[in-house]
């Protein structure tokens, strides 16, 4: 083994030439002129939100829609807690009427009965005033306003089956808030309620 053996391992390693363009600046070869520095290079295309630029500046017909249809679940809120208001104030004479008065077991039952319509009353209420905020909030609302009104509206089917037995008006109920979902998950909706506020 010599030490100037290319093909040694234990020998000292080859120098090779540096790549070109890594470390060292080119050059260009003997007879070729060299050129002058080109134009700036282009800037990146800036991105649009909404699709290309569009941003809405009035409610789109659809989610207009969507509020009405809101405003449309909250006045059935209401009616239904005038009618167990209703209720609860024929209440006491309901129960003399049918006897209930005298018997102490029959009067627990009674009450326990109208802590429900209380209960049924007060929820409905609570869904109104809900309802009723979330429609104010409309126009000037974020993203939070959009999904809570998809949530607002699973609910109100929830209490659109509770309410079958008021004049089918909760059947009015489920399918409006049917429809307060699909509107207000539409891509417009969303462009509405994600749009910058300046």
């Amino acid at each position: 083994m010599s030490f100037g053996d290319p093909n040694n391992p234990y020998g000292p390693p080859q120098q090779q030439p540096p790549a070109p363009g890594y470390g060292y600046p080119q050059q260009t070869p003997p007879g070729v002129p060299q050129q002058g520095y080109g134009a700036y290079p282009a800037a990146p295309p800036v991105s649009q939100p909404y699709g290309g630029g569009y941003v809405p500046t009035q409610m789109p017909g659809i989610t207009r829609a969507a509020q009405i249809l809101l405003g449309v679940i909250a006045l059935c809120h209401v009616i239904i807690a005038a009618v167990y208001g209703v209720a609860l104030a024929d209440w006491d004479k309901t129960m003399a009427e049918a006897g209930i008065t005298g018997d102490s077991e029959a009067e627990q039952f009674a009450d326990l009965g109208k802590g429900v319509v209380v209960f049924f009353m007060s929820l409905a209420a609570v869904f109104a005033i809900l309802g009723l905020v979330l429609l104010l909030q409309y126009a000037k609302g974020g993203n939070g306003v959009r999904v809570c009104s998809i949530v607002y509206a699973s609910f109100a089917i929830i209490s659109g089956i509770f309410a079958l037995a008021i004049y089918l008006l909760g059947l009015l109920i489920m399918i409006v808030a049917i429809l307060v979902i699909v509107f207000a998950a539409k891509r417009a909706s969303a462009d509405w309620f994600k749009r910058p506020r300046y």
